[in-house]
């Protein structure tokens, strides 16, 4: 039994008021507990009704089976063996499916509109002017003022006595040696010997100047055994990795510096450390100011996520139009494609070794090899990209215009 025939207007085929008698659930008969009887009663009962199965305490359904107005709410409801009105609202309940047998539920339109769920606002992008401005990451003040003294200290020394520009080498080589083997001790605990370091390098950039790369060569070996020897007055735990690191420093540090003491070597020999130097900085100025405005994909994440593609291109067109420039205007002999060469190679070098730098501080877990410089780090810092650029640089050179 549904809501659309319970309390349903009378007329032929619904129970109430007709020609058979008063309406169900009126009179004496019904007050009594029984039924009416007569056989008009009865041939009502068979033609208009059928039976209804026992339908056990159920809680209340709504017409249709879904959530119906308030005055749907209050209409009757089977609640026990009997029928009876209840007006008291009834908890919110989920509806279930009609036993076997029982009459359908007809759908009843509610007569007041379901309120619609509101949409959420969907978050609006930033405005250009709102969003965040990238960040060069260190104090760029600084990083320019330390940098352009530096610069005057190089070709102070470089244009009016080569002998202190080697020292300034020796002197960079040293304090590279010696931020490079503190922090394998700090990090790893790798005790890479540094008196036999310092006095090996600094003897291997003196050794280049004054006899080459045979000089060079010389210096490295003995700064090698030096190293081997001076590491047998410890414990014997350790030792392998102790002297490995030590010959990996001797040939990262110094060994590499000794080529720009060679190219002072040269008559021409300020201005080609002045070319190798410009493009260095320059390939890297390029790489940062493409690869910070216009920088999209990565080069190298796992490596230096900062580094971008974009930035390679920078530091390649960067290099090479100041490696034309150099080439053409203050190294004798020089030609413009020649300039194109050095400076692609120059690119590549510098990022190779800034990647190299990068991939040894990953290791040990430091963003900077020193705080020795103001917005650049360490020395280490700074002799990444012109470490292994060195020897590039010089090579070309004696191919191009000889030694």
């Amino acid at each position: 039994m549904n809501d659309s025939s319970w309390g349903a207007p009378s007329g032929p085929g619904h129970w109430g008021p007709s020609a058979h008698g008063p309406a169900y659930g009126q009179g004496p008969a019904y007050d009594q507990g029984r039924a009416p009887a007569g056989p008009a009663y009865e041939r009502h009962t068979v033609e208009e009704t059928r039976p209804m199965p026992i339908v056990p305490d159920m809680p209340d359904v709504p017409a249709g089976g879904g959530d119906g107005d308030q005055e749907d709410r209050g209409a009757a409801r089977l609640s026990g063996p009997l029928f009876r009105d209840e007006t008291t609202p009834q908890p919110p309940h989920t509806p279930r499916e009609p036993m076997p047998g029982a009459a359908q539920p007809a759908p009843a339109a509610p007569s007041q509109p379901q309120p619609q769920p509101q949409s959420q606002p969907q978050p609006q992008a930033p405005s250009p002017a709102q969003q965040p401005k990238k960040s060069a990451g260190r104090d760029l003040g600084a990083a320019i003022g330390v940098g352009v003294g530096l610069g005057v200290v190089i070709v102070a020394s470089l244009f009016i006595v080569k002998a202190v520009f080697v020292g300034v080498i020796a002197v960079a080589v040293v304090v590279g040696l010696w931020e490079l083997t503190s922090r394998l001790e700090e990090r790893k605990a790798i005790k890479a010997p540094l008196v036999p370091l310092a006095v090996g390098g600094a003897a291997m950039v003196v050794a280049g100047y004054v006899r080459g790369a045979e000089g060079a060569w010389v210096a490295m070996a003995l700064t090698a055994l030096a190293v081997l020897v001076w590491r047998m007055t410890e414990p014997p735990e350790g030792y392998l990795k102790d002297v490995t690191a030590g010959v990996f420093a001797a040939f990262y540090v110094p060994f590499l510096a000794t080529f720009v003491a060679m190219m002072l070597t040269a008559d021409d020999g300020a201005w080609r450390v002045l070319t190798f130097l410009i493009l260095t900085v320059v390939s890297d100025t390029g790489a940062y100011a493409i690869g910070w405005r216009f920088g999209r994909h990565k080069l190298a994440p796992r490596i230096s996520p900062g580094k971008t593609r974009e930035g390679l291109v920078g530091a390649v067109t960067f290099a090479m139009v100041a490696g034309v420039l150099c080439m053409q205007f203050l190294i004798d002999d020089g030609s413009w494609w020649q300039g194109l060469v050095m400076g692609a190679c120059v690119a590549a070098s510098a990022t190779l070794g800034d990647l190299g730098e990068s991939m040894i501080k990953r290791d040990l877990g430091i963003k900077d090899m020193g705080t020795l410089l103001p917005g650049h780090g360490g020395i280490m810092d700074r002799l990444d990209s012109l470490l292994p650029t060195a020897p590039v640089v010089w090579l070309l050179l004696v191919l191009f215009v000889g030694s």
